[in-house]
């Protein structure tokens, strides 16, 4: 299975990447659907942020209180990698068996944090959608009702820019303007078949 990774700062356009790619019949593995399903009630992963961060981080109903862990491990790095220890070989787990079950020409992989962590490793190739970060923090304040402070935070947490994009084998700018993304994503979806059918049959 030939599995290109996308990946992108928050407010860069992932999802609307993804979602043209998917539109074409793309299976898409959303590294953020996985970290979800690991956390959600009776998985062992939730139990053991219960156990580290308390019953704080608990919503009423039994599952994750997602704005109150933000809090925590955004305001403190020894928290965030406490955090990620727990759940990250969970999330990698579930990847890994989402994309052994997709049947598309080629899996995309899309993960805010591929080249954070070792998700990058899963993949053939990895797809940079890049955007200037004043885009990116108004997208993203405007998306999801977030702060400013916050949405800073979360930039700064990521690897920076220009780092990601001397990692990525390619890199789209997406500027605002959704048909010139969507033509860059046509030529690179022809390109992926091509390396997919390649690799199919060297394989």
């Amino acid at each position: 299975m030939f599995v290109v990774g996308l990946t992108g700062g928050i407010g860069s356009g992932k999802t609307a990447a993804s979602d043209y790619l998917a539109a074409k019949g793309i299976t898409v593995v959303d590294a953020d659907v996985a970290s979800r399903i690991v956390v959600t009630p009776g998985q062992p992963a939730l139990e053991a942020i219960r156990q580290h961060f308390g019953d704080t981080v608990i919503a009423a109903d039994g599952g994750l209180d997602r704005r109150a862990l933000r809090e925590i491990v955004f305001a403190d790095p020894a928290q965030r990698q406490a955090l990620e220890a727990i759940t990250h070989p969970a999330i990698n787990h579930e990847i890994r068996r989402q994309i052994a079950a997709s049947a598309s020409a080629y899996t995309l992989l899309v993960s805010p944090l591929l080249l954070e962590t070792r998700q990058h490793e899963l993949a053939d190739r990895v797809l940079l959608i890049d955007a200037p970060e004043a885009l990116q923090v108004a997208r993203a304040t405007a998306r999801d009702g977030v702060s400013l402070k916050q949405v800073e935070a979360i930039i700064a947490a990521q690897m920076p820019r220009e780092q990601k994009r001397a990692r990525a084998d390619d890199v789209l700018l997406n500027d605002g303007l959704l048909g010139h993304l969507h033509r860059d994503l046509d030529i690179l979806h022809a390109r992926y078949l091509a390396l997919a059918a390649t690799s199919s049959a060297g394989g």
